[in-house]
């Protein structure tokens, strides 16, 4: 059953007005309260359970009321729950908004993947030595697993938020850890690739011209718009409906990590058309995933706008999700 669990605390002033919109509102259950029970911050403990169709309309009642300033908001998921009341509430009140995402819980998901910190630079870098070895190699089995070792979505996704929020901090914050990051990634691949070609370690096929790989990575055409398009609508629908298999495969169909490498590799063997058409195809995928995924963020929250007046309309009153 989809539901989720929310634990609050209420300055006492606030608390009767919390549970007023809490007890009056049909997705609302198991609701318990515990006065003057909490400490930092100070005040009463509300638990209960939220049906997510539900959620985003009573997460923006409790935010009206400062609670999430004066108090606190905590949501955890229900892995599995067992009520006929619930199922009920879900079917007669709810109906197609039963399935609806809970924009709070996916906002904090994206925001948690855009967080900077060293090992996201450590990663990229990785990656791209990774995505390196691949390239010299003609390993298509390294170029994957450079895929899937790379963090580079998280900025992404954390800069089209960003753009459908208008928040300029976080879209700054993003585009500069992106630059940094492949930089990074670049120059590593680049001395890691001059180690390379110093000793001799490619490859006989990279070294006589036959580079299937690299030709994949450093060709951009219509498919690198097509994939890029695809995978950012994938990606952003798989966070809203945390489908962590659907993101595991955008992970491994987007030529970002692959083009960085690409670019440190054919500079290091002075291959510079090669480098770039690597670098025109890591731009434009990170282009049409931030552009893409900006707009698929805003189709969904209007599609369930559109659902919950549907739903208002059908049942008389039912607010629809923000």
């Amino acid at each position: 059953m989809d539901m989720i669990h929310l634990r609050l605390v209420s300055p006492a002033e606030l608390t009767e007005r919390a549970l007023a919109r809490l007890g009056s509102d049909p997705s609302v259950l198991n609701l318990v309260t515990q006065r003057d029970a909490a400490r930092n911050p100070d005040g009463d403990v509300i638990v209960c359970d939220v049906l997510t169709g539900g959620a985003n309309d009573v997460l923006r009642h409790l935010r009206d009321l400062r609670l999430d300033r004066r108090g606190s908001i905590v949501i955890e998921p229900v892995d599995m729950a067992f009520s006929d009341r619930a199922d009920e509430a879900r079917t007669r009140q709810l109906g197609r908004l039963g399935n609806a995402p809970v924009w709070d819980q996916v906002e904090a998901r994206i925001r948690a993947e855009g967080t900077y910190t060293p090992s996201f630079y450590l990663y990229l870098v990785v990656a791209g030595l990774l995505g390196a070895v691949g390239i010299v190699t003609n390993s298509q089995i390294l170029i994957v697993a450079a895929m899937v070792v790379g963090p580079e979505y998280g900025a992404i996704v954390s800069i089209a938020l960003g753009i459908d929020q208008h928040t300029g901090p976080r879209i700054r914050q993003g585009l500069c850890a992106l630059l940094v990051g492949f930089l990074l990634a670049i120059a590593a691949t680049f001395l890691f690739s001059l180690m390379i070609r110093g000793f001799g370690f490619q490859s006989k096929a990279y070294s006589a011209g036959l580079r299937p790989v690299s030709s994949l990575i450093d060709t951009p055409n219509f498919f690198s718009f097509a994939v890029a398009a695809l995978a950012g609508i994938v990606g952003i629908v798989s966070l809203t409906e945390a489908r962590t298999s659907a993101l595991l495969g955008v992970f491994i169909s987007v030529t970002t990590i692959p083009a960085a490498a690409d670019i440190g590799v054919s500079l290091a063997f002075g291959s510079w058309s090669e480098a770039r058409g690597s670098l025109i195809q890591l731009l434009v995928n990170i282009v049409v995933l931030i552009v893409v995924g900006t707009l698929t963020l805003k189709v969904q929250r209007a599609i369930w706008r559109r659902v919950g007046r549907r739903e208002s309309h059908r049942r008389g009153g039912w607010r629809p999700p923000r």
